[in-house]
């Protein structure tokens, strides 16, 4: 027999706002991302944070619960995995794109 999942975690999150407000906010998130990807770099910054701004209240919530409130002995291993989740979110953020091709046909006339 499985032992039953715990909400332990999810819990703070709950108190703040019903499980069908947080989908609707993963969506407007993902949504604010997909339309900033095709904007050219410098423009498309707006994507980024949106993404973050989702992860982080479930990272925090999962920290939380794990300390100080000792209500969840693994909610450091689930605040971690948030954490992880997050970091290509930063390094992509931070890249350089390459030129694209009517750029280059510009770089190249000069």
């Amino acid at each position: 027999m499985e032992p039953l999942p715990s909400n332990n975690g999810v819990r703070i999150l709950l108190h703040l706002m019903p499980l069908d407000a947080w989908a609707w906010c993963w969506i407007a998130c993902g949504i604010t991302a997909i339309a900033a990807s095709p904007l050219p770099q410098g423009r498309d910054w707006f994507g980024f944070p949106a993404l973050l701004l989702i992860v982080a209240p479930w990272m925090c919530s999962y920290l939380v619960s794990w300390w100080p409130l000792g209500d969840n002995p693994r909610g450091w291993v689930t605040a971690l995995i948030w954490a992880v989740a997050a970091v290509p979110v930063i390094v992509v953020a931070g890249w350089q794109e390459p030129l694209r091709p009517k750029e280059l046909r510009l770089d190249d006339e000069r």
